[in-house]
């Protein structure tokens, strides 16, 4: 029997992007996993699809998440006993993700990423007044900001070129994957696509909070779509973060 048809190669893992450097993966400390066990779930299940490190980003939101040091890294021992019960050997560590309001501080000393790399955010409805002199502020003390899910701050949707103003500031950019896969609406996944056309993103994370991330996600990377949308993307995640 003969076929007349070459059967197209799919990539249906997520090896080509390798390190997670944002997610909500510790445990009880906010609005991600609440306990010990669905994190080892979660953390299990975004390896076996390819991920070979995680960077835990939870928040620190003092209204509502006034984590510090203490807590953050409290949540990742308990992970990381849990891994080791489960007999998995995976790299995963901590540093946090920002709120930017009128509580926040640009000082020394705030959890980043390696290399000094620190990831922020704001609300969704609207800018941080005074974001342009913080992110000066965090710069001069010597740190590599990283705006996370730019896609979804619905104040610039209808100002595309404002994307540009941050991008002269310096910072950089992190893609949440499931926007490109439609999860937040279709006016996110238009501005995602907008700055992926543009190479206004340098990095590419899950921001998983809970199992419905991870179905969406999962399907989206066991079927091949995700790898292409995105593979040919020359993300930094691997190149910075391995």
């Amino acid at each position: 029997m003969f076929t007349f048809f070459k059967k197209k190669n799919r990539v249906e893992d997520i090896e080509w992007l390798g390190v997670d450097i944002h997610s909500h993966l510790l445990p009880g400390i906010d609005d991600g996993s609440p306990d010990a066990q669905q994190s080892l779930n979660l953390i299990k299940q975004l390896s076996d699809l390819g991920f070979s490190k995680f960077l835990c980003t939870p928040h620190i939101f003092e209204e509502l998440y006034p984590n510090d040091a203490n807590t953050i890294s409290s949540a990742l021992g308990e992970v990381k006993i849990c891994l080791e019960k489960a007999g998995l050997e995976i790299d995963i560590s901590a540093a946090a993700e920002y709120m930017i309001d009128e509580n926040f501080q640009a000082k020394e000393g705030l959890l980043c990423l390696p290399g000094n790399y620190i990831l922020i955010e704001m609300s969704y409805l609207s800018e941080t007044p005074g974001i342009d002199q913080v992110i000066f502020d965090l710069k001069i003390l010597g740190y590599h900001v990283i705006l996370a899910h730019p896609e979804r701050y619905s104040f610039n949707h209808k100002h595309l070129a404002r994307f540009n103003r941050y991008k002269e500031m310096g910072v950089m950019f992190q893609l949440n994957l499931l926007a490109v896969c439609g999860y937040y609406g279709n006016e996110v996944k238009r501005v995602s696509e907008y700055l992926l056309e543009n190479k206004l993103y340098d990095f590419a994370a899950t921001d998983l909070h809970h199992d419905k991330h991870l179905r969406v996600l999962s399907a989206a990377i066991t079927s091949g779509a995700l790898y292409k949308k995105l593979g040919n993307y020359e993300f930094k995640n691997k190149d910075i973060f391995s």
